[in-house]
């Protein structure tokens, strides 16, 4: 198949994680020998941090503005067998416009953020990259988020007709167990974007444990922290990772926490991106809890649960080899059903599984 994506980012992975999300997608797509077009605007906040410049057997066009490549993009949608709007694309609405008005093969929508764009429904909110008529016209709905809520609110909300999940996933090429670095060492470690809605998870289940054990190292990675943010002497900070960095962040932690931001632990059944990463690098995980998180990671046998500062605590004391066990059971079952080879697959036979716009029309017609 030809597939021609509208994304926000997948050539630099600075305060996003669609761009990691994409890359493992998009790499394990070509090697199943489908065709890749990604489109994505060339803004300065991500030029400044570009760690990626081209699609391996793919092809990504970076734009200046949308009148630039109009034309180009009309050609890549009206010759491709599937084409795909996503959620905070900076051209989402003319993009989606173009994809419904000369697309001859599956129109999708794929949301790598549906608890923001639910939050933002609920509120009455205008949601800047979904169009007055919803979802109604696409052949197929791509949800990041799984569970009953999601399927019933785009449906009422949204139009949507058809809706599968499409969850998060980790490139074990990219993410894997590395030697420990002296830099990266932590007792705890947090990798993530700063986000105001996980702070106070972030200062219960991390800064105030670090407060509690300064004898023990704590160290966050990512970007867009304040000022203010309530730092110790035993916290330590790396701005920005790229994933090239990740596994030896990950293997230099004895354990890693992992805090989901506050929409999608209302929605449940959320797995980060993050969560798959440290799995797959083989760092023992600890997480906030929410609905679902059993169906990805069995509780006290692949991964942690804390609910406040004490299981923090308690996690922390457990000893290294039970930690390791836990973090070989998490690897194994993340390689087998959470890698981007995995989700790629389940991407094309959804593709595949979905009526073109010509079998779709045709079915109708006989059915009446």
């Amino acid at each position: 198949m030809k597939i021609v994506i509208f994304g926000l980012a997948i050539s630099s992975s600075w305060g996003n994680g669609h761009a990691t999300l994409w890359r493992g997608l998009c790499k394990n797509l070509t090697r199943m020998g489908h065709d890749i077009v990604f489109y994505e605007r060339d803004v300065p906040y991500y030029a400044g941090a570009r760690d990626m410049s081209e699609i391996p057997a793919g092809r990504l066009v970076l734009y200046p503005s949308w009148q630039a490549i109009h034309l180009q993009a009309r050609d890549d949608v009206r010759s491709a067998d599937a084409a795909i709007v996503t959620s905070y694309c900076p051209d989402g609405l003319v993009a989606t416009q173009l994809v419904l008005e000369q697309a001859v093969g599956l129109r999708v929508f794929y949301d790598l953020d549906t608890p923001v764009t639910l939050a933002r429904l609920r509120a009455g909110e205008t949601v800047p990259y979904i169009g007055p008529r919803g979802l109604r016209d696409f052949d197929l709905v791509l949800s990041f988020t799984g569970g009953p809520r999601v399927f019933e609110e785009f449906q009422r909300g949204l139009g949507a007709r058809r809706i599968e999940a499409l969850y998060g996933h980790v490139d074990p090429e990219v993410h894997r167990p590395a030697p420990s670095q002296p830099h990266y060492r932590a007792d705890l470690s947090y990798l993530g974007t700063y986000s105001q809605d996980r702070q106070r998870a972030l200062e219960t289940l991390f800064v105030d444990p670090a407060r509690q054990r300064q004898d023990l190292r704590f160290l966050i990675g990512g970007a867009q922290y304040p000022a203010d943010f309530p730092w110790s002497r035993n916290i330590y900070f790396v701005r920005h990772l790229p994933p090239s960095e990740h596994a030896a962040f990950f293997a230099s932690s004895r354990l890693t926490l992992n805090v989901t931001r506050q929409a999608m632990v209302e929605m449940g059944w959320c797995p980060s991106g993050r969560l798959f990463e440290a799995a797959a690098c083989g760092a023992p995980i600890l997480s906030d809890m929410w609905e679902g998180i059993g169906d990805f990671f069995q509780p006290g046998e692949e991964i942690i649960l804390a609910h406040d500062e004490q299981d923090t605590l308690g996690a922390i004391e457990i000893d290294d080899s039970a930690l390791q066990s836990i973090a070989k059971r998490a690897r194994e079952r993340t390689l087998d059903q959470h890698s981007s080879a995995r989700r790629a697959i389940e991407l094309v036979r959804l593709l595949e599984g979905t009526a073109r716009p010509r079998e779709r029309q045709l079915t109708n017609q006989e059915e009446a």
